[in-house]
């Protein structure tokens, strides 16, 4: 996905959609200090910032997040579960 293109992020829920793991979105954070997909700082001074392309890349973002709730959701019913399994 290049930053200029113009899309609607629906895809973020597809079956298919290849979720960054969150050991790689910490790493990639901590080398760029930006999102992926989100132009840096530097890239906005130099370039500026379409507000459309920018609000569609930030609904992506929420509907990743919203992805990272839902699994994180399940884990810790699974976990609890398993507490209650062992109790």
């Amino acid at each position: 996905m290049e930053f200029g293109d113009y899309y609607w992020p629906d895809y973020v829920f597809d079956k298919n959609y290849d979720l960054m793991e969150l050991a790689y979105l910490k790493l990639f954070i901590s080398e760029h200090r930006h999102l992926p997909n989100v132009p840096s700082k530097n890239e906005v001074a130099i370039e500026g910032v379409d507000l459309g392309v920018m609000t569609t890349v930030l609904l992506q973002k929420i509907e990743e997040l919203t992805l990272y709730i839902i699994i994180q959701d399940e884990q810790i019913k699974e976990l609890r579960n398993e507490m209650n399994i062992l109790k």
